[in-house]
């Protein structure tokens, strides 16, 4: 089950979200059964996260909180339902984003759900081959709901 919730002053549009993590959890061969929850909060909220989890001053753009240490599975072998854990957006931070990257607070907040499941799912970008990985893929399921989300038009 997925559930979002939208705590931040900025209207999103939620299905979109919905769609997004649906298509990426049938991508990585995730049970649609696992639970994720997106939450999104202001700067205040996101900045005491990050201060609480990170130690890191200031609000960030996504947290994850990884529950059940699920990994993504293969065709034969989906990962079976349990516990994925929370991804937090912040989008008046995305929004900043955006603007630098000339793009629409939309097209951010998929970039940074995309990137906040894959670290629900055991992904990391400390390490230079573990970045190439984790940004190859994220690209590649962005480009994949992109042209999802053409044919359901």
């Amino acid at each position: 089950m997925i559930e979002i919730n939208n705590e931040s002053a900025i209207d999103v549009d939620e299905t979109v979200l919905l769609r997004l993590t649906e298509h990426n959890l049938a991508q990585l061969n995730v049970s649609p059964d696992a639970d994720v929850a997106i939450v999104l909060v202001d700067e205040g909220a996101m900045e005491a996260l990050h201060v609480q989890w990170m130690d890191e001053p200031g609000p960030t753009d996504v947290l994850s909180f990884p529950m059940d240490e699920l990994r993504p599975g293969t065709v034969d072998r989906p990962t079976p339902p349990g516990l994925l854990g929370d991804i937090v957006l912040c989008p008046q931070v995305a929004e900043g984003q955006a603007v630098t990257a000339g793009h629409s607070l939309m097209d951010e907040l998929i970039l940074l759900t995309t990137h906040g499941l894959l670290h629900l799912l055991g992904f990391d970008h400390a390490e230079p081959d573990e970045e190439r990985e984790m940004f190859g893929l994220q690209k590649e399921l962005i480009v994949g709901f992109a042209a999802a989300e053409r044919r359901r038009r």
